[in-house]
């Protein structure tokens, strides 16, 4: 009996062996959520966005994103506590819509944060540049690549923990930033009050007007990216019908304090006319906007500390990128849609071959950057229409989630979590996306000349996509999942 039971247990080892780890707390749930969408979108591209739309066009643009990322957390939320798995929105794909439409999404997000990965490494070099101007720029990208494959190779834990410190210190940052920014406002730090003045400047608080708003709906799309990393890790979650939900809970409101509160501080204490806001990027943290409104309060080595914290924004960014693009490919090979070999899952949960590979296409597109600048821009264009695709077969796959859910006779009242306002989240969200994608690049057409290469380089991302899943879709002679299919495919899963 004991000798069964030793084999029993044996068995069931290897059984584990072969499938990822649900190690991560609620916390690192938390903090994927929020520290997902707080980047270098935040504490640089903000500037330029307040420059071209003025502060009152800057916080309608980010809030209307914000409120559709919103619907698509809440949507993914139903979706991954009634299903967590890695795979995430390419596996709903695959069972609520067309298993073509999860292929052409799991590439499409694999590669958008294979190249995220390594605009990540080469943002890193530049920023060490700062405080090492001498030391060459490959060795702090080599450093920093290994680094970021490290956190993720020994395990999922350590993942989540590197998440949860490089998050925490970017919240800090921006509590202190907003607490800052108003003692200034009202003349407390840095002398003078400012009060609402530089909202009412000409064209102030909207500048340019509608337009002018939607040219930045991209930018700040871009920047919310990363919200829906909290799906991917679901499969790795302790207990995501209890986590899942709670994390997504906060996000939102994390989101309108964090984004909404720095804009109008940055809005109300730098004229939206300073030429000074357009410098803001990874070449000049000297010209942050938080940088800026740290110096007018007159806090001393304000460069120096941004400059820590946007590192810790890259590295946090890299990280959680090629943690997000090893699950999915791993995801992907499991449905059949990647070669078998990335299904390889080491004994500490680890998808090994899939972190491996993804590894060394982050470092040879990386490699483009140096030897090849004109085609590192054609990567990095491609991946930039990515993560708004994702958000798409998002929407689509809730919506017909929900109908699947409701046409095989279960309640939905029964669910672990249930989003808000079905249908109007998906619908909207689907819609609003659309609009980001379309009206990328719209100056390239209301020119006197149609700008072709302008229209080829923004846009190059959707052709992929379309060839992807039609390919797939025409080889493999796929069709719709009809809606009474959906949940009995997920019984059999």
């Amino acid at each position: 009996m004991e000798a069964v039971d030793i084999n029993r247990n044996e068995e069931e080892k290897k059984q584990d062996d072969k499938h990822i780890k649900r190690h991560l707390k609620a916390r690192h749930m938390t903090m994927i959520a929020i520290g997902g969408s707080i980047g270098t979108g935040l504490f640089l591209a903000t500037g330029s966005s307040i420059q071209t739309a003025g502060p009152g066009g800057a916080l309608i643009a980010y809030g209307a994103i914000g409120i559709m990322v919103y619907f698509l957390m809440t949507s993914l939320g139903e979706m991954a506590t009634f299903m967590p798995v890695s795979g995430s929105f390419s596996t709903y794909a695959s069972h609520y819509v067309d298993p073509a439409l999860g292929f052409a999404l799991g590439w499409n997000y694999w590669f958008n944060w294979a190249v995220t990965l390594a605009v990540e490494i080469a943002a890193s070099a530049i920023i060490m540049k700062f405080w090492f101007p001498d030391v060459p720029s490959i060795i702090w990208s080599a450093l920093f690549l290994g680094l970021i494959f490290l956190l993720n190779f020994l395990s999922v834990k350590s993942y989540g923990e590197s998440e949860y410190w490089f998050a925490l210190v970017k919240v800090v940052t921006i509590i202190v930033f907003i607490g800052v920014g108003l003692l200034t406002i009202f003349g407390i730090f840095g002398g003078e009050y400012i009060g609402f003045k530089n909202f009412t400047l000409e064209e102030a608080p909207v500048n340019g007007g509608f337009l002018s708003v939607l040219s930045i709906f991209f930018i700040a799309g871009f920047s919310f990216q990363g919200t829906e990393l909290v799906g991917i890790a679901a499969g790795e979650s302790e207990n995501p019908q209890k986590n899942i939900p709670k994390a997504i809970r906060q996000v939102f409101w994390r989101i309108l304090l964090f984004y909404i509160a720095a804009i109008a501080v940055i809005g109300l204490i730098i004229p939206y006319t300073s030429p000074s806001l357009l410098g803001g990027d990874v070449d000049n943290i000297a010209v942050s906007p938080f940088t800026l409104v740290f110096e007018k309060a007159g806090i001393a080595a304000a460069a120096s500390v941004m400059n820590a914290v946007i590192l810790t924004s890259v590295l946090s960014a890299g990280t959680s990128g090629l943690y997000a693009s090893t699950r999915m490919l791993w995801s992907m090979a499991n449905e059949g849609q990647a070669p078998k070999a990335l299904r390889k899952i080491n004994r500490r949960g680890i998808p090994v071959n899939a972190l491996v590979l993804t590894t060394i296409i982050g470092g040879l597109a990386f490699l483009t950057s140096i030897f090849g600048d004109q085609m590192y821009m054609w990567l990095l264009n491609a991946s930039g229409m990515s993560g708004f695709i994702a958000w798409i077969g998002i929407a689509i796959s809730h919506y017909r989630f929900r109908k699947a859910y409701v046409a095989s006779g279960q309640d939905i009242n029964e669910l672990a979590y249930k989003a808000k306002w079905f249908p109007l989240g998906p619908v909207l969200a689907f819609g609003m996306c659309l609009i980001v994608i379309l009206g990328q690049n719209y100056q390239a057409v209301l020119s006197d000349k149609i700008d072709w290469y302008g229209l080829t380089v923004s846009y190059i991302g959707l052709p992929l996509f379309l060839a992807t899943w039609w390919g797939y879709k025409i080889a493999k002679k796929t069709k719709v999942v009809p809606l009474h299919e959906c949940i009995q495919r997920d019984d059999k899963k």
